[in-house]
């Protein structure tokens, strides 16, 4: 019998608190929410590696999606500064995992997936674990969720190449947008915050994840 529990236990204080993750709050919620109910039944003795974990294979028709590494996560989280008041919007939470995170820390959480299955499996959990906090939306990814914005943080669950505007657009006078800009060893934690018209950019970390679909920059042509 695999003791969830333990894994947990030793995946924050491994993974998580030897990352500069200080904040209580973040610490408490990954101890608390248990990540195995949000893989797949044969991944679950993997939850808690140090890793991104598969949570639909790829196809001909749409690459891998993933749950991100709880030490990126975390630290991405934290970079947020989730207020227990903020309204917040979670890009491509898959599984809903990041969103039931969130939802410790928050007033209330929009999900938005663009995978229907998926979409599914995030309810299904959330309201198992009495999450109720949530609201999952399948929809566009790189279009956010207007009809409840604005809000005070924007977490998009893995690398971009650019921001689209469309998410910048959602944020309150001083929202926070984090996530990952670049590629690979290329990859840099971001946050993006707004005050007024303005969008300032500021770059935290060194991070290297899967980039989500829809996030790609289009091609340049050269003549």
């Amino acid at each position: 019998m695999i003791d969830f529990v333990e894994l947990r236990r030793g995946m924050v204080d491994s993974q998580v608190r030897t990352n500069d993750v200080t904040d209580p709050r973040i610490v408490e919620a990954m101890l608390e929410i248990p990540r195995e109910r949000f893989v797949p039944d044969h991944l679950r003795p993997l939850a808690y590696i140090d890793d991104d974990l598969i949570v639909r294979a790829a196809t001909a028709a749409a690459p891998a999606r993933y749950l991100l590494e709880p030490m990126v996560l975390a630290k991405l989280v934290q970079l947020a500064d989730v207020q227990a008041e903020d309204l917040v919007l979670d890009i491509g939470s898959g599984t809903g995992y990041s969103a039931a995170i969130l939802a410790r820390l928050s007033g209330q959480v929009v999900s938005v997936e663009d995978d229907a299955d998926l979409v599914a499996a995030a309810n299904a959990t959330l309201a198992d674990l009495a999450i109720s906090n949530v609201a999952c939306f399948s929809g566009p990814l790189t279009q956010g969720w207007a009809p409840e914005a604005p809000y005070d943080v924007i977490l998009v669950n893995g690398s971009v190449d650019i921001v689209p505007p469309a998410l910048l657009a959602q944020l309150k006078d001083g929202g926070r947008l984090v996530t990952v800009v670049g590629r690979g060893g290329a990859g840099r934690a971001a946050v993006f915050s707004r005050a007024g018209e303005a969008i300032s950019e500021r770059v935290v970390f060194n991070a290297a994840i899967p980039l989500l679909p829809g996030f790609e920059a289009l091609p340049r042509f050269t003549f």
